[in-house]
């Protein structure tokens, strides 16, 4: 009660406009809510990959892709629960490149908005940046997207996100402009995981996912270390993968 309070005081006194029309939202977020209707969802998709599904059966008791049924990826899951479409891509790249990080309570409100609370989870990961990227860009917005994703997960008091499990060891080339083999290539063996991770679930948080090449490898490190469950939280997932 106190905290709505102060919100809608807060709201009164220094009101929020929408990050994508410039409109007052009349929420505590920088997004309205006819702004954020227009996101498009990614509701019939991949149980594994989150790759959306053209025509599938909304009623079937299983649905997996085809590149999933034939080659597994190593990890379990991926939770990507809007597409990469035009309105998200504009305000993840101004989150991301335009340090624009008053916008990660909106991107963390869009993945509980559909994701919800989670009770299963035992370590959140973000996926970590080289030292030599992290320098220049001056933070991990990962790492931004996971301490508030956290704060909701049902463990006693949230879960802090883990930063010292993984560590990528060796700088990588921008990937935004390879294909899938080349990413998986640029990520071989970037990962080192410092410590023991036996019968752990743990979730994996990037923002997102286009071939997967990065949670794979990831994964695949943990997996190497004992991890049992592996889940991905990303914000979207691209409607098809790059060739």
């Amino acid at each position: 009660m106190v905290n709505s309070a102060r919100i809608r005081l807060l709201e009164g006194l220094l009101p929020n406009h929408c990050a994508l029309c410039r409109m007052r939202s009349y929420r505590h977020l920088p997004l309205c809510r006819p702004c954020e209707s227009e996101l498009p969802a990614n509701t019939v998709a991949c149980e594994q990959c989150a790759i959306p599904l053209a025509g599938a059966n909304h009623l079937a008791a299983s649905r997996l892709c085809g590149q999933c049924l034939a080659h597994p990826p190593p990890y379990d899951r991926v939770i990507a629960p809007w597409l990469y479409g035009e309105y998200l891509a504009r305000l993840i790249q101004r989150w991301k490149y335009q340090r624009e990080r008053h916008l990660t309570p909106v991107l963390a409100h869009l993945w509980l908005k559909k994701a919800g609370r989670r009770t299963d989870i035992d370590l959140l990961i973000p996926v970590p940046l080289h030292w030599r990227r992290r320098w220049h860009r001056g933070f991990n917005q990962s790492e931004l997207l996971a301490a508030h994703l956290g704060d909701h997960v049902a463990a006693a008091g949230g879960l802090t996100p883990d930063l010292r499990t993984v560590k990528r060891h060796r700088p990588t080339a921008p990937q935004s402009a390879m294909c899938a083999a080349q990413r998986k290539r640029n990520l071989a063996n970037a990962f080192t995981v410092s410590r023991p991770c036996d019968n752990l679930r743990i979730a994996i948080v990037d923002d997102v996912l286009t071939t997967g090449a990065t949670a794979a490898a990831l994964s695949r490190a943990l997996k190497q270390a004992g991890a049992r469950h592996i889940e991905v939280w990303c914000l979207a997932r691209t409607p098809t993968p790059y060739i």
